[in-house]
């Protein structure tokens, strides 16, 4: 007998991926519209949650409500007709459960799925006729699943379904409030179970809105009510790809370990023998450039800003992840994925600042302060901007997906008053520290590079370096956009970590192993290039997105493909951050360990 809260969310669609509140269609409206309060990872998202008219009484079934009755003009009319064509979808929530529609499958064994929220109206033609017709789904038969307690009596929602049906509903007489429908009254058991007279989006036209509630008992516990939402078919692929990426790893790791044993191994211990300077001038390979590898590289400060961002966004990543796994981002809690990694990211500032600064004074700098500002203001400058001018767009299309200006202020606010004062924080600490000495000391003159084999290249060995990173993450990836783009749930958080775990090894030993190539080349400029060896996976990243698009995306405006290419390049960026990052940590480790294991008077 307890009243349930039915509230609307936004109006979603693949197809154009701008969300639109409920109430921005002439849909039946409660007396007063309430918002409901929503957490920052909501407002980002676009969800936007309010009251609805829907009256519900827990366990008292009810049939063919009727909920308003509304006259179609012109505009209206244009209005569903066009969200009809952009094949939008309904949301709403019940018990913090998202409304779902089963769909029975016939070739799966678990044979329904669900979809979430239901569709506005539908395209079709009459039986003899060409011309394509837009009919509303105005008549929506809820079921609402409970689960009963034994010990106290009481029941728990644990879920929320609903089938549409468009149906044109007839009356006698003048419609006033107490008009009987004669096309659906419980009275006469005359109830809805098909479209097969559906209801035309045509002006100055009535529409008649009106539902049925049905409550079922269910075996669902209210703790895994979320279940059936999260149930992914298709463990197989996963562990296909963990399988697939390990091998990967594997190859990799035995190709640093004969690099590390055999050539190290032998290499150091035969260059300690040599006693006799005339057999000294005959070494080659990676012990000629002794005295020319810890030079500083060119645009040393730029190096220090990306490494310090790549540590920020490395911290962010590995402690969202965790959280994850441990289940305190369920997507029960809506935005709760968003929110955590905002604050994560701003809090973690303290320890970009350190390893830039840090970093930095290794390279004998001494303006501190300046590399600070750089770190906390480069990278989330350009992720605002880019963010900025998305949001124009959004906004020009009058979308609900439009940051509001007051969170657009928080923003601003978590940047400049809690990022940038921790990355100076910690740029001080971290030039207040001191630097790493250097394992052998660098000549005064640099030493000349020889000609190089077309395949130590730069740029064709930074390109090569990417493919492997990039191929040991790209099934979990598919699955990642796809629940971005096409609004389902992604919960594989277990296998999610597994793939991180995995991209941070094949990242460091792809960069070790060209390195190592580098340097035994007399190539000693590995700097900026160990960087960017696992950092470019970054563009095969972007070129996938980009394949993604054009094979699994129906989307067809230009914004929609802009808003699309926007987010997936701020993507990209970030992942050519962390990459880069691990990368350059990896090879800086691995130089200082073959170098200071060199006796050189």
């Amino acid at each position: 007998g307890d009243p349930l809260k039915v509230k609307v969310n936004k109006l979603t669609s693949i197809k154009t991926q701008l969300p639109y509140s409920y109430y921005s269609l002439p849909f039946c409206t409660p007396e007063k519209i309430v918002d409901s309060a929503e957490n920052l990872g909501e407002v980002l998202r676009g969800d936007r949650i309010e009251n609805s008219p829907y009256a519900f009484t827990m366990q008292e079934p009810q049939l063919c409500t009727v909920l308003c009755r509304i006259m179609i003009d012109a505009k209206t009319a244009k209005q569903f007709k066009e969200k009809i064509d952009d094949e939008y979808r309904v949301n709403m929530i019940l018990d913090n459960l998202p409304l779902v529609v089963p769909i029975k499958r016939l070739d799966q064994a678990s044979n329904t799925v669900y979809q979430l929220g239901y569709h506005i109206g539908l395209k079709g033609q009459y039986a003899g006729n060409k011309e394509e017709k837009y009919f509303i789904h105005n008549h929506l038969a809820f079921t609402v699943k409970y689960h009963r307690d034994l010990q106290t009596g009481s029941s728990r929602i644990v879920g929320f379904e609903v089938k549409p049906y468009s149906i044109k509903h007839e009356y006698e007489g003048k419609w006033s409030e107490k008009t009987r429908l004669t096309t659906c009254d419980p009275h006469t058991k005359r109830i809805v179970v098909n479209s097969n007279t559906p209801l035309e989006v045509e002006v100055n036209k009535e529409i008649i809105f009106s539902y049925d509630v049905e409550y079922q008992e269910s075996d669902v516990k209210w703790a895994s009510r979320w279940d059936s939402y999260l149930l992914m078919s298709d463990d197989q692929i996963h562990w296909f790809s963990i399988v697939n990426s390990l091998m990967i790893v594997l190859f990799l790791t035995g190709m640093v370990a004969m690099i590390m044993l055999r050539t190290l191994y032998r290499d150091i211990s035969k260059y300690n023998e040599l006693e006799t300077q005339e057999e000294a001038l005959e070494e080659t390979g990676w012990k000629l450039v002794h005295g020319d590898v810890f030079r500083p590289p060119s645009n040393s400060d730029l190096l220090c800003v990306y490494v310090g961002t790549g540590v920020q966004f490395l911290g962010m990543v590995l402690v969202t992840m965790i959280f994850a796994v441990l289940g305190f981002l369920s997507p029960s809690n809506r935005g709760g994925l968003m929110t955590a990694m905002l604050l994560l990211w701003v809090s973690m500032g303290i320890f970009a600042g350190y390893a830039s600064t840090n970093l930095y004074k290794m390279f004998k700098g001494a303006e501190w302060k300046k590399i600070a500002a750089k770190t906390a203001f480069m990278f989330p400058a350009i992720v605002f901007v880019t963010f900025f001018v998305l949001n124009a767009l959004i906004w020009g299309q009058k979308s609900s997906g439009a940051v509001p200006f007051g969170t657009m202020f928080a923003l601003v606010f978590l940047w400049f008053g809690i990022s940038v004062p921790l990355v100076i924080v910690g740029g001080y600490v971290g030039f207040k520290k001191p630097a790493m000495e250097d394992p052998v000391k660098t000549n005064k003159i640099p030493r000349q590079i020889p000609e190089q084999a077309w395949y130590m290249n730069p740029i064709f060995s930074i390109l090569i370096g990417g493919i492997l990173p990039f191929g040991a993450v790209f099934i979990e990836l598919f699955f990642i956009l796809t629940s971005i783009w096409l609004n389902q749930f992604y919960y594989m958080f277990g296998f999610l970590f597994l793939v991180f775990i995995i991209l941070l090894i094949t990242c460091a030993e792809i960069t070790i192993v060209l390195c190592y190539f580098q340097l035994c080349s007399e190539d000693y400029k590995w700097w900026w290039r160990s960087y960017l060896t696992s950092g470019s996976s970054a563009l095969y990243l972007f070129f996938y997105a980009a394949f993604y698009f054009f094979t699994k995306l129906e989307i067809t405006k230009l914004v929609s493909g802009l808003l699309y290419f926007g987010y997936m390049l701020i993507a990209s960026y970030a992942f050519f951050v962390l990459t880069g990052t691990i990368g350059f940590y990896a090879c800086f480790c691995f130089t200082r360990l073959i170098y200071s294991s060199l006796k050189i008077d």
